[in-house]
């Protein structure tokens, strides 16, 4: 991912994170996904009504899904309102499925969803990272970094 792109996704007006995933996980490798949904998913993502928690991604025949995502269903919308928690194909060149189905084989790998982001045009976006599960000791470490930064931000602003 180079600048432009992440200054793209810094401007998108929706940013809905796993922030559980980057406590959970090493990230490997990202990848930008598309993602197919309904109307009324549409509009409730515009809202800023999705959750990521407990989400993870799966290959199923050659085609990625994304489940246990969390869509609340749009306030406005009649007998044609979604599912909240239905699974979401995400949409992937055949080479990097491909690519990410012989890195979830080894053992400790996962598809793990980062973001969900409106791109310049107006569609949905997910960022998905190939994962290693951390062990608790890198847990601590990374809670023992936040913590440094943030007692660096506040001798910063006393000064």
């Amino acid at each position: 991912m180079n600048k432009e792109e992440q200054e793209l996704r810094k401007k998108s007006p929706i940013q809905i994170k796993n922030k559980k995933a980057a406590f959970e996980y090493f990230f490997v490798d990202t990848y930008t996904a598309g993602i197919v949904l309904t109307g009324t998913e549409i509009k409730s993502i515009r809202q800023g009504k999705a959750s990521l928690v407990d989400a993870y991604c799966i290959i199923i025949n050659g085609e990625i899904w994304v489940k246990g995502m969390n869509i609340s269903p749009y306030f406005y919308g009649s007998y044609n309102n979604h599912e909240s928690k239905r699974d979401r194909k995400l949409l992937l060149t055949r080479k990097e499925i491909r690519k990410l189905q012989e890195a979830t084989k080894q053992v400790g790998f996962t598809i793990v969803p980062t973001l969900v982001f409106i791109d310049q045009k107006g569609h949905a976006k997910m960022d998905i990272a190939l994962s290693k599960g951390k062990k608790s000791f890198d847990k601590r470490q990374t809670l023992k970094e936040k913590e440094d930064r943030r007692e660096m931000d506040r001798a910063i602003k006393h000064f």
